[in-house]
Order: structure tokens, then C-alpha cells, then sequence
């Protein structure tokens, strides 16, 4: 059978046989996600929860109503040495807490927003102050309001006893659970992958 526009060979009219014909194809394949090493090379910003994150979840009250949290020691040295490769490090909480501005300023975290619903914008709302790029940006949770920061940010990362979905949105779930080194871990991890480690802890050696 004749091919419309050639010849019973197949071939165009004014092509030799011998020649090659370039022929391009629209790729139905979809773009190559990035690697968990590339998501973690443009971060600069790393925001956090604070309950089940930087503490395990649990919220003890006394008679009086007083409120008690516990922090990892570990986690607070990732992010003194996060601050000290010149990075920022911040807090999105739902919760309001007057022990949250004590720990807060222990470290020296400036940026802070508590009493926060929708945490998505107040995302996009440092990151726009900061004139960065989502990229630019770890997000760390663990339950359902931390699902939308988590999936837009550069590399999203959820606590290893995050609730499921949340586990599921993340593209790094950490090997320790929240308020037991697991912001500490994520420090480590994008710190080591932008080769800035050594340099950072050699001066405790």
C-alpha cells in the first residue's frame, strides 16, 4: 500500500534511501522529579511545627493550668549550627505558648508565628519577606495541618511518627520521631548534602 506524501517504500519523494530522516517525536514522557540530594541543595530556610516536631506531641497541664513541654537538647544544637551556616531557621504553630517564647529565645529563632490556622500562607508570606522561592524552603511537620506547607515547599519533610498521610505527602520522612532528634536529622542531612558539615562541626573537634 502507498504511504500518503511517498512512495510504496515508505519514503518521502525526495529522499534517497540511504538517508536519514529526523524525525521528532513530542515526549509523552513526565519530567524526571528530583532527587531527594537536589531538593536539598537550594535550601536556605527551614520552618517547623513545634508540637511533635521539636517536642513529642504530648502537652502536660498542672492544677493551675500551667503548661509543660519538653525539647530535645540535640535538636536545639541542629539549629544553632544551621543558624550558623548563616541560614534561617523559623516556627509556623497553631498552638500559642508562652514556653514557645522562652525556647524561642534561648536559640535565638526570630522568626515565629503562633496561633496559626492556615499555615500555607504564612509560608508563602516568608517566603515573599524573605524574597526567597518555595525551593528554597524545608518544611517539617507532623499531622494534617502541616500536610499543605509540606507539599509545597522544596523538600517537605514529616517526623517518623507523622500521621500516615502526612508520610505519604513528604518527600523525606526522618528515621526519629518528633521531639527525639528528628529536626536534628534533617539538619544533618541537607547541611551533609551541601557539603557544609565538616566545615561547621570541625571547630568542636
Amino acid at each position: 500500500m502507498a504511504i500518503p506524501g511517498g512512495n510504496v517504500t515508505g519514503y518521502p519523494r525526495d529522499c534517497h534511501p540511504g538517508a536519514l530522516i529526523d524525525i521528532t517525536l513530542p515526549s509523552i514522557l513526565p519530567p524526571a522529579m528530583p532527587t531527594l540530594e537536589q531538593r536539598c541543595q537550594p535550601i536556605r530556610v527551614i520552618l517547623a511545627d513545634v508540637d511533635g516536631v521539636l517536642t513529642d506531641g504530648g502537652i502536660i497541664l498542672d492544677n493551675e493550668g500551667v503548661e509543660t513541654k519538653r525539647f530535645h537538647a540535640r535538636d536545639g544544637m541542629g539549629i544553632r549550627l544551621w543558624q550558623k551556616a548563616g541560614y534561617t531557621f523559623g516556627l509556623i504553630t497553631l498552638r500559642s505558648s508562652q514556653i514557645i517564647k522562652l525556647r524561642v529565645a534561648e536559640l535565638g529563632i526570630e522568626l515565629v508565628r503562633q496561633g496559626i490556622e492556615d499555615k500555607l500562607l504564612a509560608m508563602r508570606q516568608i517566603v515573599e519577606e524573605l524574597r526567597l522561592q518555595p525551593a528554597n524552603v524545608c518544611y517539617l511537620g507532623d499531622d494534617l495541618p502541616d500536610w499543605a506547607p509540606v507539599r509545597a515547599a522544596g523538600l517537605g519533610v514529616a517526623v517518623a511518627d507523622a500521621c500516615e498521610d502526612l508520610r505519604r505527602a513528604a518527600q523525606y520522612v526522618t528515621r526519629l520521631p518528633g521531639g527525639h532528634g528528628a529536626v536534628r536529622e534533617t539538619i544533618e542531612l541537607i547541611l551533609k548534602t551541601q557539603g557544609r558539615w565538616e566545615d561547621l562541626v570541625g571547630t568542636y573537634r
